[in-house]
């Protein structure tokens, strides 16, 4: 058998064993899925026990894993309940949280070429990770939940604006002009998106659901395969393409198919979080560079440094421009959640890494960092949270500035 067939079994075998471990872990800590996802991909890999090493295949199903992972996070994004005071809250959070990260990592690093990437990976939030706590625990709708899908939304897609025109190596003008052109196709798709469908549309997704046509389930792939290759065609990221689909298939489901939405994205999530995105997780684990890491020195004094800096460049504006109608727990854990990273770090370090701005230590220190953040942050919020619920959204419609 071929090492990418070991290795993708290997990768099954942890994405099969993971929630096991998470249910059992579950009756004394609830810890989050993706952290045995990581842990175990660590034991797996060349840094431990070298059962498992990544390869083109790998790379490339982790890629589309992460993909999945900022497709399903634009798709949870319901711009009725973010929009408004919340959503302007959240944006100047972000901004004042990008400004104190370029400086930070500046500072730190001793100059912009890595100071930008330690800079922008400080200003992101895990959405996709956040989420599926926040509906576990059933808050996702209520108005905390709209609240945290606001600031994590533009944790989210903030950042990948910032690698766009910062880390891409073009210059600002060009940079600015691409991105310029993929929101404007953008939003000629969401022109499209809210138009109303024909009503074969309708017909076909209703008949085709429960069949092997699956019109709905293609179409929905057909518009994230559109959005990637426009940001790919533009040099973008391609993040920026899945999140923009995620937001564009969410407003075409809405108007074509409101009874069948729930269904479609339950197929499409058994995709994502049946298999691509535990890939993922599970190979960040495999690539982790655990000998940098435990090679002691500055490396290893790093992760605590960037693991407080996450609430600090990230948690501190949220903390300040939280909704006024949130309560001291909500509040802290709004921060928590918002300071949550993971995905984008792993992106945006090895992009750092591939074009030497960082040494893989430095990598090692800030991804491990944001593995802690996934492991210890919700779990604090949950606590912060317990006995502090807010109220339902209804009865605090009244207290947002619309």
């Amino acid at each position: 058998m071929s090492h990418s067939g070991i290795t993708l079994i290997l990768i099954m075998t942890i994405a099969v064993l993971a929630p096991l471990l998470a249910y059992l872990a579950g009756r004394w800590l609830p810890v989050p899925l993706v952290i045995f996802e990581i842990l175990l991909g660590i034991v797996v890999g060349p840094d431990v026990l070298d059962w498992a090493r990544s390869d083109a295949l790998i790379d490339g199903l982790s890629q589309l894993g992460l993909t999945m992972l900022i497709f399903l996070a634009g798709y949870e994004i319901e711009f009725g309940k973010i929009r408004g005071d919340t959503l302007n809250r959240s944006v100047r959070a972000w901004l004042i949280a990008l400004v104190l990260g370029l400086g930070t990592g500046v500072l730190l690093a001793g100059g912009w070429t890595k100071g930008v990437f330690v800079g922008v990976a400080l200003t992101s939030t895990a959405l996709g990770t956040v989420l599926p706590v926040l509906r576990d625990e059933g808050d996702l709708h209520g108005r905390f939940g709209s609240v945290v899908m606001a600031f994590g939304a533009v944790g989210e897609f903030g950042p990948i604006i910032a690698m766009a025109l910062l880390l891409s190596g073009r210059g600002a003008g060009e940079s600015t002009a691409l991105l310029a052109v993929f929101a404007a196709l953008t939003a000629g798709a969401v022109f499209w998106a809210l138009r109303p469908r024909p009503p074969w549309f309708s017909r076909i997704i209703a008949k085709t659901l429960h069949s092997s046509g699956q019109f709905a389930v293609r179409f929905v792939f057909l518009l994230l395969a559109l959005m990637l290759g426009a940001s790919q065609a533009l040099g973008l990221d391609i993040l920026l393409g899945a999140f923009a689909a995620g937001l564009i298939t969410r407003l075409v489901l809405t108007g074509a198919a409101p009874e069948s939405g729930p269904r479609i994205l339950e197929k499409i999530e058994g995709v994502g979080f049946g298999f691509l995105v535990p890939v993922f997780f599970v190979v960040t684990g495999i690539e982790f560079d655990l000998d940098s890491l435990l090679e002691g020195g500055r490396t290893l004094v790093l992760l605590p440094v960037f693991l407080l800096l996450f609430l600090v460049v990230r948690g501190g504006p949220i903390w300040f421009l939280a909704p006024r109608d949130l309560g001291r727990g909500d509040r802290g854990a709004l921060v928590l959640y918002g300071s949550t990273a993971l995905p984008l770090v792993v992106a945006i370090t090895t992009i750092g890494v591939d074009d030497k701005a960082m040494t893989a230590g430095e990598a090692a220190a800030l991804v491990g960092a944001a593995m802690v953040s996934v492991l210890v942050f919700p779990l604090i919020a949950l606590k912060s949270r317990s006995g502090a619920k807010t109220r339902p959204s209804e009865e605090l419609s009244g207290s947002e500035s619309w």
